[in-house]
Formats: C-alpha cells, sequence, structure tokens
C-alpha cells in the first residue's frame, strides 16, 4: 500500500510538472468531420490504443425545449428509445448490446439526450443499425407511454420528492427563474407527466428525433472512412425534420434578492446561494469556475476550511457553476447544517467570503491549486473514448465547438487575481442573489403557533 501511494504521489507530481507549461496547444486532440445532405453531423475521434469505441448520438433537445404542460417530455422520451423499434423488441437494444460484449446507456439534462454504445471495434456496424432503427422508426405506444410514465414518475419521487437535496434544487431553480426554461426541473413537474399524451410524444418525436438536429460521436480504434461508409449507409436516407427554430425566452433580469424557505422532513437545514451568471461561451467562465474551486474544492479551501473544520457547522459545502448552453448558476450549497449553527449564519460566512474576492487578491498558491485540480480532472478524463466523447459532445452543445474546453485551458492559466476580483464585483451582487433555504417542518409549526 505505501509503494503504491509513492508511485501515485510521482504521477501526479510528473502530471503537475508538465501542467505548468502545458498549454492548450500542446494538448493534441485529433477530431475529423463529416455532415451528410440530411443535416446530420458526424465526429470522429481516432486512436488505436485499445480495440474498443465508444458510439455517441447527440440529439440537441432537452427540457430547455419544453414548455408548461410537457415539462420532462425530454427525458420520459429518453425511457421512450428503448422501449423498441421497427427491426428491435422492447428491451431488446440494451441486450444486444450485452451479448456483444458493450454496454450501453442514456441520459437527458437541460440543453441536450444523448445515447451511447462502448463496444469492440468490430461492432461499428452493429451501433449503428441499432441507433438509426430507432432514429427513424420507433414503437410509440399507448402501452409503453403507460408503463414509462409510471417509471418516470417513480423515479422523481425518489430523486426529487424524496431527496432533500432535489428539494432544494427544484426550489432554487424554479425561485431563481422566472422566464427561462431552466425553472422547471428535467424530470419535469409530476402534473405534466401525469396527462402527457401520445400525441405530445409523437410531436416530440417527429420534431426533435432528427437527423438535422443529431450529432454522432464515434471514438477509438475506428477507420474514418470507414466509418463515414457506415454512417452514411444507415442514416444518410433519413429525410430531416426541417423544422423552424424556436425562440426560448430569455430571463428578466433579477433586481432584487429573492429568498425562499422550504419546510421539509428534515433534521437539519439545508442552503443554497446563488448568482445568476453567463452561459458557457462567455469568457468569465473559467473565472467563477477558479472561484468556485478556491472557496470548496479541498481541505484548504476558504469555505470549507471555515464551515467544516474550524466552525464544525455543517456536514460539507460545495460551489458549482452550471456552465449551460444558456445563461445559469453560480451556486454554493451548505449540506446538514448542525445544531447551535444555523441557515442565516452559514449565508453571512458565504457573503463575507464572496465579498472579500472584490477587495483582497487570491494568493498565486490558491490560484495554482485551482488551475491545476481543473486541468488534472480534464486530462485524466481524456484517457478514455467515452469521456473524450462526453467532453465533446457536452463543448459543441454548449459552446458550438467541440473543442473549446481544449482552447479554454489557456484561459485557466491566463486568470490574474485581478480577473476574479473583477467577475466577482460583476456577479456577486445582494440585487443579483438567490437564497433557498430546507427547514425542518417544526420551525413552521412554531412560527404558525406564535
Amino acid at each position: 500500500m505505501l509503494r503504491f501511494s509513492i508511485l501515485y504521489l510521482l504521477i501526479i507530481s510528473c502530471l503537475l510538472l508538465f501542467m505548468h507549461t502545458s498549454t492548450a496547444t500542446q494538448i493534441e486532440l485529433d477530431l475529423k468531420e463529416h455532415r451528410l445532405k440530411n443535416g446530420l453531423r458526424l465526429l470522429m475521434n481516432e486512436d488505436h490504443s485499445s480495440p474498443i469505441i465508444s458510439f455517441q448520438v447527440w440529439y440537441h433537445v432537452g427540457s430547455i425545449n419544453e414548455s408548461p404542460g410537457i415539462t420532462g417530455i425530454s427525458h420520459l422520451f429518453e425511457h421512450m428509445m428503448f422501449k423498441g423499434s421497427k427491426n428491435v423488441e422492447p428491451e431488446e437494444h440494451s441486450r444486444i448490446i450485452q451479448l456483444n460484449g458493450g454496454t450501453d446507456n442514456a441520459f437527458t439534462t437541460e440543453d441536450v439526450t444523448a445515447y451511447f454504445e462502448n463496444l469492440p471495434s468490430s461492432k461499428l456496424e452493429l451501433a449503428a443499425r441499432l441507433e438509426a432503427d430507432r432514429m427513424a422508426h420507433l414503437h410509440l405506444t399507448a402501452e409503453t407511454l403507460a408503463s414509462e410514465r409510471q417509471v418516470v414518475k417513480e423515479e422523481r419521487r425518489l430523486r426529487v420528492d424524496n431527496s432533500l437535496f432535489g428539494k432544494l434544487s427544484e426550489g432554487l431553480y424554479s425561485t431563481a427563474f422566472i422566464k427561462h426554461p431552466y425553472r422547471w426541473p428535467v424530470i419535469g413537474w409530476m402534473p405534466d407527466l401525469n396527462t402527457m399524451s401520445l400525441d405530445d410524444c409523437k410531436a416530440f418525436y417527429r420534431s426533435h428525433y432528427a437527423p438535422d438536429n443529431a450529432t454522432i460521436i464515434v471514438l477509438g480504434d475506428i477507420d474514418p472512412q470507414e466509418t463515414i461508409s457506415t454512417i452514411e449507409k444507415y442514416f444518410g436516407h433519413f429525410p430531416p425534420a426541417g423544422r423552424s427554430e424556436v425562440v426560448i425566452p430569455i430571463e428578466t433580469l433579477q433586481k432584487q434578492e429573492r429568498q425562499k424557505d422550504l419546510y421539509v422532513d428534515t433534521q437539519f437545514p439545508w442552503l443554497a446561494v446563488a448568482y445568476h451568471v453567463p452561459e458557457a461561451a462567455h469568457s468569465d467562465i473559467q473565472a467563477l469556475e477558479l472561484i468556485g474551486n478556491v472557496l470548496t474544492e479541498g481541505h484548504s479551501s476558504r469555505l470549507y476550511r471555515k464551515i467544516i473544520y474550524e466552525d464544525q457547522a455543517a456536514l460539507s459545502v460545495f460551489a458549482s457553476v452550471d456552465g449551460k448552453k444558456d445563461p445559469g448558476l453560480f451556486i454554493i450549497t451548505v449540506m446538514n447544517i448542525k445544531q447551535v449553527h444555523t441557515p442565516e449564519k452559514m449565508t453571512s460566512i458565504i457573503n463575507e467570503s464572496l465579498e472579500k474576492l472584490k477587495t483582497e487578491s487570491v494568493t498565486e498558491r490558491e490560484l495554482e491549486k485551482a488551475r491545476n485540480q481543473i486541468e488534472t480532472d480534464l486530462i485524466f478524463g481524456l484517457q478514455t473514448n467515452f469521456v473524450r466523447g462526453i467532453r465533446i459532445g457536452f463543448s459543441l452543445t454548449m459552446t458550438g465547438d467541440p473543442l473549446r474546453f481544449i482552447k479554454d485551458l489557456d484561459k485557466y492559466r491566463s486568470t490574474t487575481a485581478d480577473d476574479i476580483k473583477r467577475v466577482a464585483k460583476k456577479y456577486f451582487t445582494q440585487e443579483n442573489r438567490t437564497v433557498v433555504r430546507l427547514l425542518p417542518k417544526e420551525e413552521s409549526q412554531d412560527k404558525s403557533a406564535r
């Protein structure tokens, strides 16, 4: 165990030494592109280090494309895509992949829905055939909708209704956003899940599940020309949807602080403090991510040291930056605030830390630590076909550039202490703040009794 630890430290030390001189131009990722006449985009990354591939289909649709009455349909449809197509029986897709030595799954976010298979490289055509079949010939039936509706409703109960984090997140976004679709959860509102119709699903499928609304990413042990031929064979004859661009409502500028208290079954309060920030492609995002790292990443970070170590006031504290296609949130979450301490006290500590960023320079040591952690995560992730594809897919979805995440490395390196001050002053204002608290139900009852 000791020898392993020493070896691990040597590897990390060498990696960090490399990263001190690393720039985006020194991290190369060869990406080839091909466009089909029907609008389908194909991205390929060739890597012959192992005889495996990752086949990913990214549909440019998520909960951002929904409207009141059909919230959650993007995620529901992710489930429907496994319920059979013209040449594949329900649940047969995954079984075929597993029988051929692979794995598969899917996910839905606010901005995108993606499906993937990780397989031996000899099974490229199999993955293409299966994905093409459900892109064009999905079976949509009342029975399938009824069964998957129940599955998704149960998932919502598990992840939101019976989850403190789910309740906090849902309460935060529905308070911070008034007009934009980010105000509803990806899994949707329960009343909409109850009333969504088969006609709604069919219209959604025709509009969004088409070649001109999709990008296929194939990575690993591939021959680019063979891959192009395979994709052309299975997807090239599908007609484009030709749908018109839908205008997403622009969020109203927040002009005063918003607060919301939710009384739930919990012994200890939870807290979320959030600020509106720009979209992922904005030049301030890197500074915001560095700030989040300085505040909560690791035991030496500012808020961890104060809240968790010194005051022993909560179970955990962490910061996140949305980095979405449209403007999102910078969020600081404090979980399980212990007795004697209060959400108000935690809010005060957070505010003091953010105000300090506006007037006092972060140290070069803090910045360097934050840069190294971000770059380490990126470099380790690029070692696998699957994660490489996920990086490329999200980069394309959020910024329009599949390699933007590599190009942005230079921005992390060039961000200065003065940039941190400027960004802190720009976004961390009282009028731009939303505060949501989860409080024990007993406190609501105590207030009513007074």
